[in-house]
This record gives structure tokens, sequence and C-alpha cells, in this order.
């Protein structure tokens, strides 16, 4: 029986068709679950940092609780849980922020805390009513609130440490570095004679915790005898502070994205064989750096 391939053209081109159409649909559909899976773990980091800050302040008003406590049945009592709270923290420092089943589980054991220390705090007032002796230890209760004090400022101080951690943890990187010579044409060479650019390269690597916006990128290039190129002397930024000179300059838009970056140095100079080095800044940190060289 001979098949009519011309009859059936209609039938595979609508089988075609049909199946393009299925494809896009199952692609947008992945691309969607894709964005609400990001949507998603970015809520979770979000109630995972709101229940660590709930943790910090509640084992802030255990320590202060310590100092205006002369039962030493309580302060015991009251120690044993800061220590429970210590310990949460640390179990909620490690868990990971996807890990739903497990920040249910410490935010119901905050609720728990909470009452309890509740109930401590009813038992301080009860106390204090209680006992005429503690009025006229006044200035003793007001020394142990300057310690109190002197206790959170060192909490502010270990926090400002946290905090420039953040910051280092936020400082671009430059990662595929490449340095190499070209000439008028663009092609790359070995020898100074026939070069007529440095051609400096590299990738901002991605960093979702540094803040998005314009950076401005310092190359330096240094040359085997130490000196560096520069187009002109007021061509300086801070670093450390001290101003250093640089080669080349330019303005990048950073939203937290690896980006590609390339820059260019006209030869216009003698320069003599050997190794030169580029070295990258950016927000007054070194970024990178890379070494390449050159013949005559």
């Amino acid at each position: 029986m001979k098949i009519d391939f011309k009859e059936r053209t209609p039938q595979l081109a609508a089988i075609i068709g049909v199946l393009v159409i299925v494809l896009a649909i199952v692609i947008g559909f992945l691309l969607t679950k894709n964005r609400q899976i990001e949507e998603i773990q970015q809520e979770y980091t979000v109630s995972k940092q709101e229940l660590e800050d709930e943790y910090e302040a509640i084992s802030l008003q255990y320590e202060g609780f310590k100092f205006s406590v002369q039962n030493d049945s309580l302060l015991y009592k009251l120690e044993n849980e800061q220590a429970k709270v210590l310990r949460l923290q640390e179990e909620l420092r490690m868990t990971k922020s996807t890990d739903q089943a497990e920040i249910r589980r410490l935010k119901d054991e905050l609720s728990t805390l909470r009452k309890i220390l509740r109930s401590y705090i009813h038992q301080i007032d009860s106390l204090n009513r209680l006992n005429e002796e503690l009025r006229a230890e006044n200035r003793q209760i007001t020394q142990q609130y300057k310690e109190t004090s002197r206790t959170l400022t060192q909490v502010a101080q270990e926090r400002e440490v946290l905090s420039e951690k953040v910051t280092l943890a936020a400082q671009l990187v430059a990662t595929n570095i490449g340095a190499k010579a070209v000439n008028d044409r663009g092609r790359e060479q070995t020898r100074l004679s026939r070069s007529a650019q440095f051609v400096i390269s590299f990738t901002i690597a991605r960093n979702i915790t540094s803040e998005p916006g314009e950076r401005t990128i310092y190359v330096r290039i240094m040359t085997p005898g130490g000196s560096v190129l520069s187009k002109s002397p007021s061509n300086t930024f801070p670093y450390e502070n001290r101003e250093l000179q640089y080669s080349m300059m330019r303005i990048v838009e950073y939203g937290g994205e690896e980006i590609p970056v390339t820059m260019y140095w006209d030869i216009e100079e003698f320069l003599m064989p050997g190794t030169y080095k580029a070295d990258i800044f950016a927000d007054g940190h070194h970024i990178g750096s890379h070494s390449f060289s050159m013949n005559e």
C-alpha cells in the first residue's frame, strides 16, 4: 500500500504545532515555578533573620533580669533558661532557612521561653513588693543596672564586629582576570614593539549580599621597574588612608549578579620588557590582581 505523504503533511504540521505549544507552556510553567521558589526562599531567609533577632532580644532580657534578682533559687532558674536560649540560638544559626519544620519548632520554643520569662517577671515583682529591704538597697540595684548597661554596650560592640564581618562578606571580587597586549587590529601580541594597547578583562563575581548601585572600578598597571602607568598625576583614588595612582577607571552598574568588565590602556610611552602586574580595586578594597610578561 503506497502512503501519500502530501496528504499527511497538514496532519504532521498540526502535530508539530501542538507539540510546540505544549513545550512553550511547560517552559513557562517551569520559569514561573523557579521564580516562586526563589521568592519563597527569600521569605524563608527573612523569617529566619526575624526569629534570630527575637532570640537575641529575649536573651538580652534574661541577661538584664539576672542583675535585678537577689533570690539565689530564682537566679539559678534564670541562668538555666538563659543557657537554653543560647543553645536554641545556636541550633537556629545552624538551621537552614528552608527547613521550615525546624524553624516552626524553634518558634514554638521561643513562645514557651516568653511564657516562662513572664512567670519569672511576675515572681520578681512579687519578691520586690514583699521584700522591704530591696528598697533600702536602691544604690546597689542602681550599680547593677550600670553593669547591665555595660553588658548591653558589650553586646552592641559585638554586633558592630558582626556588622564588619557582614561588610566583608559584601565585598566585591574580581574573577577570570586576564591581561594581554594587542596591536592596532586587536590581535594579541607578546612583543611591546608591536603592541598598541594593554587589555585588562575580568568578571565582577555574583554577590547578593552586596548593595546594588554604581561602582567605580580602578586598575593599576605596575611596570617591571615598579612604577605605575598613569596619564595624569591627579588620577588618584583613596585606599587604606592614602592616595594611590590609577591607570584606568570605569563606573559600572552592579546589581548583585556577575558582570564582565574590559578596560584598555593606550601604549603611548616607552616600556621595558618584563613582568607587568594589573591590580583591581573597588569600594576601597583590593579585589584582584594578575601578572603578565612582555618581550621587547
